[in-house]
């Protein structure tokens, strides 16, 4: 068995978004990651928030007043208008790895995941907001992270030149708001043509697995 050569022990957060359990491509590939990630490293802590199965709720105009309230003037209520987020960003805090698998929904990120990524992008928690530094006013907290991005889509073709190129907003919109989840570092394996369910799906679908196998062993080393 091989093990992991990290100087110090991995925390990882998982996120799943898919709707589906039993049959999701993108869960599959989850296991398949953190399964050949704790064989080499046992001992690394996991917490796993299924957003998929419990989604978040969307943020509200209370929720958006409570966050731009200093935190020593907020009311109970509005405390506990942001207790989830806090609990949700505690744990992306004290993770090494961010390992999200989501399917692609109507050519974009399911709406759960999108509830998730509006309660831990806030302001004061994971950026810090501050016209001194002009057009780009926004500077993300965290930082040192790995995400790995492990995704489905019935159909094939979003890379960059690739003809639906224009039609595949999942992942840019992850890569947009990566830095603000701690993450320089961006991992993506995906498998298409899950609708076509031919030849070619099967192909994609095994090439994952073994980019994926080979994603948790160069990262477990890094």
């Amino acid at each position: 068995m091989n093990h992991c050569r990290q100087s110090t022990i991995t925390h990882m957060l998982r996120i799943d978004a898919s709707a589906r359990q039993a049959r999701s491509l993108s869960r599959m590939l989850g296991d398949l990651f953190i399964e050949r990630w704790q064989q080499a490293e046992p001992d690394a802590p996991l917490i796993r928030r299924d957003v998929g199965i419990e989604p978040p709720p969307a943020i509200s105009e209370d929720w958006i007043a409570a966050a731009f309230t200093p935190a020593d003037e907020r009311t109970e209520a509005q405390h506990a208008a942001l207790s989830l987020s806090n609990t949700l960003i505690d744990e992306l805090e004290q993770a090494h790895v961010v390992v999200i698998t989501t399917p692609m929904y109507n050519y974009g990120m399911p709406a759960a995941l999108k509830a998730w990524v509006d309660q831990v992008v806030r302001i004061n928690r994971t950026f810090t907001f501050d016209l001194a530094r002009g057009d780009r006013p926004l500077e993300p907290i965290l930082g040192g992270k790995q995400l790995v991005l492990l995704t489905s889509s019935g159909e094939f073709g979003f890379g960059a030149g690739q003809f639906n190129e224009q039609a595949g907003h999942l992942l840019p919109h992850l890569r947009s708001v990566a830095g603000y989840l701690g993450a320089q570092n961006i991992h993506h394996v995906g498998i298409e043509y899950q609708e076509f369910g031919d030849d070619r799906f099967e192909a994609s679908k095994a090439q994952a697995k073994t980019q994926v196998v080979a994603l948790a062993a160069a990262l477990c080393t890094d």
